[in-house]
């Protein structure tokens, strides 16, 4: 095969390795073009091309995610990783490791390991590759990333909520969800909701916050049914769909532009957490966005003209 087609044939690979590393659809293509590029300019075939290419993207992303590391510890409010809406690897015999690993609770969970934890965690447990191509990734002795996998799967195991609930369960129970939080019906997400259920939004300061973090299936539903039926009335839709692995959707104005995207964290037949990513940064992947300022006006306006009427 020539270098395009290998490079196109591991693409999927390379851009999965990358998102999980960086959290950032943006980020990983640009990690994933890089790479391109050095493959492109290598002088030599490499006798893998797999071997060549997972370990630049990988040092490409490593060095990524420490810049953005410190932007992070900057950010405005909740910082959640980019929506997903499809994983292009498929692996039959990884298919669980992937799905959880791509979560956006497994996701923030890592966030806790260094940048080379994270990578060695993810090359291990995610993608299966052996210590020899792990060390050759990460630029470490074999045993170093062995215990560099002993401490980052300390971390994972310590906070790392399970989601075990079958896909045609998260799906029942999303839809019924959205459609109580279509109609305002605070009696019917409370029912749906955790006890501690958490209600959370990623803003950046960029949109107006969803709600500040909201504890509580009480709390969290009076917050969700008295925002969500105004989106209706000025003729927001939604699309169920499936993000970072997990049931949500995405909401879009009434000329199809993308407003926030709203994913369900699913345990024991539960909502345990709502989380919201509303930042206009971290949609754009998704299509044009929105301008959320403009509907939180005209949200405002319709309120006032109710009350008047």
């Amino acid at each position: 095969m020539s270098k395009v087609e290998d490079f196109e044939e591991l693409r999927p690979l390379l851009f999965s390795i990358a998102y999980r590393i960086l959290g950032s659809v943006s980020e990983a293509e640009d990690a994933v073009q890089e790479t391109w590029l050095r493959f492109d300019a290598s002088a030599t075939r490499p006798t893998s091309a797999k071997a060549f290419l997972s370990t630049a993207v990988t040092r490409i992303s490593i060095d990524v995610l420490r810049s953005a590391r410190v932007r992070r510890e900057e950010y405005v409010g909740p910082w959640f990783p980019e929506p997903l809406l499809s994983d292009p690897y498929q692996d039959p015999a990884r298919s669980a490791e992937l799905a959880d690993s791509v979560s956006m609770a497994a996701l923030l969970l890592m966030e806790r390991l260094s940048p080379l934890e994270r990578a060695v965690f993810l090359l291990r447990e995610v993608f299966a590759f052996g210590f020899d191509e792990i060390a050759s990734a990460v630029g470490r002795s074999e045993a170093a990333c062995r215990q560099l996998l002993v401490r980052a799967r300390r971390h994972m195991e310590a906070g790392r909520p399970r989601f075990a609930a079958d896909s045609r369960e998260r799906r029942e129970l999303a839809t019924r969800f959205f459609d109580a939080l279509m109609n305002g019906d605070v009696g019917g997400l409370r029912e749906m909701l955790a006890a501690d259920a958490q209600l959370v939004g990623d803003s950046g300061g960029k949109a107006p916050q969803l709600a500040n973090a909201v504890v509580g299936a009480e709390k969290v539903a009076r917050v969700l049914g008295a925002a969500f039926p105004w989106l209706l009335r000025i003729d927001v839709t939604f699309e169920p769909s499936e993000v970072n692995g997990q049931p949500g959707a995405v909401f879009r104005d009434r000329d199809g532009r993308v407003l926030h995207a709203l994913v369900l964290d699913v345990l024991d037949g539960r909502v345990q957490t709502v989380r919201g990513v509303i930042n206009p940064d971290k949609l754009g992947h998704l299509g044009p966005v929105a301008d959320a300022w403009a509907i939180d006006r005209e949200v405002k306006r319709a309120r006032r003209g109710m009350s008047r009427g």
